[in-house]
């Protein structure tokens, strides 16, 4: 694990333009007349506009798409997507919730529905939305990290491990690559920081991952964690007690 994640990212989204709103009029600009693409083109165009980060264009194909077809769920979320990572928190909600009223079972929108809501620190309204997306789709590893970090903003550590550990489960690589597609807690002072890398230091030695693992406990010491000693104590660790790595990072205790 190289590197930790501490910002607000939502899924297949990042920061970039200006945003537009849905029925907004439509700014002058050159390239190709929206009017004459039919409606798959213009999605497929809004995508890669968005993959290039021209969120404003991505933004005005997806509006053109949902004038014509005002019921397409699937455009509402990616409409929202491109606004959000445009800047408009607001505008993006709207069209989350388009998307959720359209179809209730959309796991993708309501993900991205909790995900506006973390941003705007109200994790309870996140944590609710993240785990109507987990319960649609359970297998979705992003979405137990967002409900993980939603919980741990709101110091429910216990049940925001389990939902960190299930992800990795899922997917061992997630939390490498949630820190560009997802949603990841937002911890503020070092004490915090350290009993989260400390608690996530278990999940990764109870699956076995012993240099991510080391890692953790390597950034737990950095941010002044007080029980550190507790390594030697706790089961989680014990296949590692005898591994000189692990008493470089916490010197065992001293044999009386």
């Amino acid at each position: 694990m190289s590197r930790m994640w501490w910002s607000t990212v939502i899924v297949a989204a990042v920061i970039g333009a200006a945003p537009y709103g849905l029925g907004a009029s439509e700014p002058e600009q050159s390239g190709p007349d929206l009017k004459i693409m039919t409606v798959a083109d213009l999605e497929k165009a809004g995508d890669a506009s968005r993959a290039v980060k021209d969120y404003e264009q991505a933004i005005r194909y997806y509006q053109e798409g949902l004038r014509r077809e005002k019921k397409n769920a699937h455009l509402y979320n990616k409409l929202g997507l491109a606004e959000l990572s445009g800047g408009d928190t607001a505008s993006a909600k709207i069209a989350f919730e388009k998307a959720v009223k359209l179809n209730s079972k959309y796991a993708d929108a309501l993900n991205n529905l909790g995900a506006v809501y973390f941003k705007e620190s109200r994790m309870g309204n996140a944590a609710k939305y993240f785990k109507k997306a987990v319960a649609l789709d359970e297998t979705r590893a992003t979405f137990h990290v967002n409900l993980g970090a939603a919980w741990f903003n709101q110091k429910k550590v216990e049940p925001a491990m389990k939902e960190y550990a299930r992800a990795l489960e899922l997917d061992p690589e997630v939390l490498e690559r949630t820190a560009k597609a997802g949603i990841v807690a937002q911890i503020s002072s070092p004490e915090e920081r350290a009993k989260f890398y400390y608690e996530l230091a278990k999940i990764h030695a109870k699956r076995g991952d012993v240099e991510s693992c080391l890692q953790c406990l390597k950034k737990a010491k950095e941010n002044g964690y007080r029980e550190l000693a507790n390594v030697y104590r706790d089961e989680q660790f014990n296949q590692l007690w005898s591994n000189p790595q692990l008493q470089e990072v916490v010197p065992p205790p001293a044999v009386k």
